[in-house]
């Protein structure tokens, strides 16, 4: 199921929906604006908050964790001592590792779990200005969670670029 995310508006305070093949609303990404540090919801169409993602606060390499329910679902860091400078591991509560690897930037990377591709995120299907896709491959994988690792990920390689 490709969802599709409008790009241009993921500054802090903005809120904007993402939608499904369909143009249906699917998620809504509630960005707060008041809060000491980087944070987000992603809500449902019915305003119950699904991911909550925050800047992680006082860690040596930068990091955002994913939380549903206030319990830790995640935590996304960049990989140091990898060939590639756009590669992130996102460690599941459970202790599961998902690799995100390509270009970030550019909107066109993957999420895997031990080289099976979970979701491709790419701007190659729209040719709407500042808008990408979302696809995630497999039925059983969680759409929400999936959404939320490219959101961080981006805002996170963002972030770094423009830190310098």
């Amino acid at each position: 199921m490709k969802y599709l995310v409008r790009d241009k508006v993921l500054a802090i305070g903005d809120d904007y929906w993402i939608e499904d093949e369909d143009g249906r609303h699917v998620f809504l990404v509630d960005g707060k604006a008041l809060r000491v540090r980087d944070t987000l919801e992603l809500k449902d169409p019915d305003g119950r908050i699904l991911i909550t993602l925050r800047e992680k606060m006082l860690s040596f390499r930068d990091a955002m964790t994913l939380e549903r329910e206030d319990r830790r679902l995640a935590v996304i860091r960049r990989k140091r001592l990898s060939l590639l400078r756009n590669h992130y591991r996102v460690t599941l509560a459970e202790g599961t590792e998902l690799d995100v690897s390509g270009r970030i930037l550019d909107r066109e990377f993957k999420v895997e779990y031990e080289g099976e591709l979970l979701a491709l995120i790419s701007r190659q299907w729209y040719r709407v200005r500042d808008t990408y896709a979302v696809d995630v491959i497999r039925e059983d994988a969680d759409a929400a969670l999936q959404i939320a690792v490219a959101v961080c990920v981006i805002r996170m390689a963002e972030k770094e670029r423009e830190d310098g």
